[in-house]
């Protein structure tokens, strides 16, 4: 199995108002987007052509919007990037990068 091209855990998962995990996973690998729960169960995924992913117009700088086929989630990551040897989830900034990088779409948000 190839390295996945982004992976962040720890991360809080929302639909509109309701959280739908507050310790999920969101991957990257293999051209396709999957949100995870914290048990590994898939809440959504597809392939990154029908993903767009940007930051929200106002918010905190932590949180970060995809939309995965169709349906807007809200995600919250780690402002900063870990530094070397310290835990802790990649910034929006890299998350939206990897969604570029890999054919997602960027969005106004």
């Amino acid at each position: 199995m190839a390295e996945p091209e982004f992976t962040a855990k720890g991360v809080r998962i929302g639909r509109r108002l309701r959280s739908l995990t507050r310790a999920g996973q969101v991957r990257i690998s293999g051209g396709r987007l999957e949100l995870l729960t914290s048990y590994g169960s898939e809440i959504d995924s597809a392939p990154l052509a029908a993903v767009s992913a940007g930051r929200p117009w106002f918010g905190p700088d932590d949180k970060a919007q995809a939309t995965v086929n169709g349906t807007r989630y809200s995600l919250t990551l780690g402002e900063d990037d870990p530094g070397p040897g310290e835990s802790g989830p990649p910034s929006v900034r890299r998350f939206i990068d990897a969604v570029h990088r890999a054919g997602g779409r960027l969005s106004g948000a």
